[in-house]
């Protein structure tokens, strides 16, 4: 049995466990998230070789006790993302249409 003295104690331990689980779980939808995104922008992604659907990569660029941010990005191939999600102009003439497949997978991701 807790004593009224003890009560404010007793809440602020209780507060304090909630936190941690509530931070916990939301850390793991957050990797979850981020590893969504990652395949589906791998799985749409244009292939000419497959070295660029493969070079999508997620990583942990911040994180304290309550948050945490993780970033996909393409690790060697980035100079591409732009040019195949938009499209580009030809050497002779012409364009390149683009086939957005970063836009639809970031948007799915912020619905989660």
């Amino acid at each position: 049995m807790t004593s009224i003295d003890n009560l404010a104690a007793e809440i602020m331990q209780g507060l304090q466990e909630y936190a941690d689980l509530a931070d916990t779980a939301m850390k793991k939808a957050v990797r979850k998230t981020a590893t969504q995104v990652k395949n589906e922008i791998s799985a749409n992604a244009p292939k000419d070789t497959g070295k660029y659907a493969k070079s999508w990569a997620t990583k942990k660029t911040g994180e304290n006790s309550h948050s945490l941010e993780i970033t996909v990005h393409s690790k060697n191939r980035y100079q591409l993302a732009h040019l195949l999600e938009k499209g580009h102009a030809k050497r002779g003439g012409g364009r390149v249409s683009g086939k957005p497949h970063i836009a639809p997978a970031e948007e799915n991701g912020v619905q989660l």
